[in-house]
């Protein structure tokens, strides 16, 4: 990818509004989320790495790193990239050029940040000064204007994060949600709810 300047950045972000060129239908998403499950199926049994369709190599490597940034491995599950997040959005981005451009240019935003501050792009960074960068812009009070487009990418990048990895089996599990299943007995709702909802049965 070619170093790009921050004006360029810049207006490559503020081209589209980058909340509404992020969001999704729930019908998208699965769809995205299927695709990405075969791809990613497919290149492990040829014992390859998965190749973007849309992102250029420094663009998915970037993403990989912001994503596991956001929701890293613990106790409980595993991190954004284990649950195939980074191949998610890459099919998000298929087909769709209002998106393409809002995280084409707030990749590049990110970058032409820790270029500014540390003379090296945000994969090339420490952990430390990734952290750095992030923390100017992961907050949404008090935003200086110069960061403003950096923020609103982020925001919208790291809500596509949390759809992505909260819609797979893994980020269910890691939820530990208990709908879907079936009860043989049904005795109502519990009488302490009933009475904070200050309701009853007739």
């Amino acid at each position: 990818m070619t170093k790009i300047s921050r004006r360029t950045a810049l207006q490559l972000v503020g081209a589209a509004p980058v909340a509404a060129a992020m969001a999704w239908t729930p019908a998208e998403a699965e769809q995205a989320h299927t695709h990405a499950q075969q791809a990613r199926a497919a290149a492990a049994k040829q014992s390859k790495p998965y190749k973007p369709k849309f992102f250029t190599a420094h663009e998915y490597a970037t993403v990989a790193v912001l994503v596991d940034l956001i929701i890293p491995k613990d106790d409980r599950s595993g991190s954004a990239t284990d649950a195939g997040v980074p191949e998610f959005m890459d099919f998000m981005m298929i087909d769709q050029p209002q998106r393409q451009v809002a995280m084409r240019g707030g990749l590049a935003l990110i970058d032409r940040m820790c270029e500014e501050l540390f003379a090296k792009r945000f994969v090339a960074c420490a952990d430390e000064q990734r952290r750095h960068v992030l923390d100017a812009i992961a907050y949404t009070t008090d935003v200086p204007p110069a960061r403003a487009h950096a923020v609103a990418f982020f925001n919208s990048f790291r809500d596509l994060t949390a759809s992505g990895f909260w819609t797979t089996k893994m980020g269910i599990a890691d939820l530990q949600y208990q709908g879907n299943v079936f009860l043989n007995e049904w005795n109502g709702c519990p009488e302490e709810a009933l009475t904070k909802l200050g309701v009853k049965y007739s």
